[in-house]
């Protein structure tokens, strides 16, 4: 299946995975965390991470917290040869994971504040795909994501905390996603997780977002496609995407996540 720049067409288009919502819009902040938790979903199911994102977040904290209350306690002078030793010998492997961890964790937040910026400039996003590879024309595994909106707002100017409906819906989706069969086979080795979204090409992100208007997919290739829509269109007959989507490009993420080499658990 081929994916051209800017495609829209009066053909229906099928969906693998379709998410109805009661809201009238996702807004900035629902949009983020559905990508968000789409995105730890697909590195976790397809082990590029040992652990769920958030555990993995929890754990890289916990060394930081620790290494730096291992160095103030070393400072101190009343510590006795044999326990400085310990410490110094945990301090090192704090160290060593930390280590590990680092370029993993500081990419994901940067993508995370790379796609909050994105949102802020166009709010209304309808299409993103996440695609899982050696590069974006060689994928392994891609998802499409569709997003339906009502608000045609310039700007999103609210905050992005997760509200108990969107952290319902993030749920939907994934439950969604795991009963299609979504990230049930496994890559692999390390790979790497590209992030291209559709814009207007006014958009002004340099240093987050480039151009890739050449974009498209190899016509072998077939994504699996989520579709988000809205109650204000459920009664819609015609793709929200065939009307006002032909001036829009392809951009890519300039920060690509890269999977961790870990060892396999054994099943037995």
């Amino acid at each position: 299946m081929e994916m051209a720049e800017g495609e829209g067409s009066t053909r229906e288009e099928k969906y693998d995975v379709d998410i109805a919502t009661t809201a009238s819009s996702l807004g900035g902040s629902g949009v983020f965390h559905i990508i968000n938790d789409i995105l730890g979903f697909v590195l976790y199911m397809h082990q590029q991470i040992p652990s769920v994102l958030q555990d993995m977040s929890l754990e890289f904290d916990g060394l930081q917290t620790e290494f730096t209350d291992l160095e103030v306690h070393l400072t101190q002078p009343d510590v006795k040869p044999l326990v400085r030793r310990k410490l110094l010998s945990r301090k090192r492997e704090v160290k060593l994971e930390i280590k590990k961890l680092q370029k993993l964790m500081t990419t994901i937040s940067t993508l995370r504040t790379a796609l909050q910026l994105l949102i802020r400039e166009t709010p209304h996003i309808h299409r993103l795909v996440l695609i899982l590879g050696g590069s974006p024309l060689r994928p392994q595994k891609a998802y499409e994501l569709f997003f339906t909106h009502t608000d045609n707002d310039s700007k999103f100017q609210g905050d992005f905390s997760k509200c108990k409906a969107t952290e319902a819906l993030s749920k939907k989706t994934i439950r969604a996603l795991i009963s299609t069969g979504a990230g049930s086979t496994s890559c692999p080795g390390p790979m790497r997780l590209f992030i291209l979204v559709q814009a207007p090409p006014c958009l002004n992100l340099p240093q987050h977002f480039l151009p890739k208007r050449d974009f498209r997919y190899n016509r072998k290739f077939v994504p699996l496609k989520l579709r988000f829509k809205c109650k204000t269109q459920y009664n819609e007959t015609n793709s929200p995407f065939n009307s006002g989507t032909n001036d829009l490009i392809w951009f890519q993420c300039r920060h690509v996540i890269k999977g961790l080499a870990f060892q396999q658990p054994v099943e037995e």
